[in-house]
């Protein structure tokens, strides 16, 4: 029976499967991380109390990155080069979703708008890699290999769920409401597109490396078509909402480091 903890196990199993699993997560966090930094250091005079926090995140993403390589490293592995067509984070950059990397290789300061963009695009991608470690530390918390990455990386993502949502709700307060609301809908519907798209490419490649039978590789390919009618429907309107969390000032502290993988 199909299961995504059978399907993971047997990703995990596989030399090449986790190998492409891992670099694909690790430049996604990397590339994060960079993206992350950029924003700290172009934050407009009136937002700099939010620097630290920016900086913070990207430092979190910068520790998954190490993170997913050093798991390659323990089983003796070196990354692959990331399919273009299974690169989450590039291919959300190139349909505007985030802030334009020309943008943040200038060394113009940003605007209060772009931060709101910022923070509205990542509550979209942050409920998402939420979403997803959450499964992961469901199934794999007690792992021998995977279990304190798939908790320490959940409790970030969480974090930075959190953190998005607090300061929006700050700017909401300010007067920016009707733009959030207008952004936040509008990537929530081109990151349901890219992610189906990319969960099909990324499914299609471990399929040849484990060699699926087409009838087992057309269910997986149907069941993310169905996940992706379900959001395009009303699964979307999650990654739209605001409220004050749970977790206040979630970014507030210094990054934890990464575990060492013996």
């Amino acid at each position: 029976m199909l299961s995504a903890k059978s399907l993971f196990q047997e990703i995990l199993d596989n030399d090449e499967s986790f190998r492409l699993f891992c670099s694909i997560a690790a430049s996604g966090e990397s590339q994060g991380g960079w993206e992350n930094a950029r924003i700290a250091a172009l934050v407009p005079e009136s937002e700099r109390s939010l620097a630290p926090k920016i900086t913070r995140h990207g430092a979190d993403e910068d520790k998954h990155g190490r993170i997913f390589n050093a798991l390659l490293k323990k089983r003796g592995l070196e990354p692959v080069p990331v399919p273009p067509e299974t690169d989450y984070t590039m291919l959300l950059e190139q349909h505007g979703i985030g802030l334009a990397h020309d943008k943040l290789k200038s060394d113009e300061q940003l605007t209060v708008q772009d931060i709101v963009t910022y923070l509205s695009h990542s509550r979209v991608t942050e409920q998402r890699a939420s979403e997803q470690m959450d499964l992961l530390r469901k199934h794999f918390a007690d792992h021998p290999d995977l279990g304190r990455a798939v908790k320490m990386i959940s409790g970030d993502e969480d974090n930075h769920l959190a953190y998005c949502h607090e300061e929006l709700l700050r700017f909401a307060a300010q007067g920016h409401g009707r733009a959030i609301q207008r952004t936040l809908r509008e990537c929530a519907l081109a990151e349901i597109r890219i992610y189906r798209d990319v969960s099909l490419a990324v499914m299609e490649h471990m399929g040849r490396l484990l060699g699926w039978p087409r009838p087992k590789a057309a269910v997986l390919a149907a069941g993310i078509h169905a996940v992706y009618a379900w959001e395009r429907f009303a699964g979307w309107r999650r990654m739209v909402s605001l409220k004050m969390p749970e977790r206040r000032d979630a970014l507030g502290g210094p990054a934890t480091s990464a575990p060492e993988f013996a």
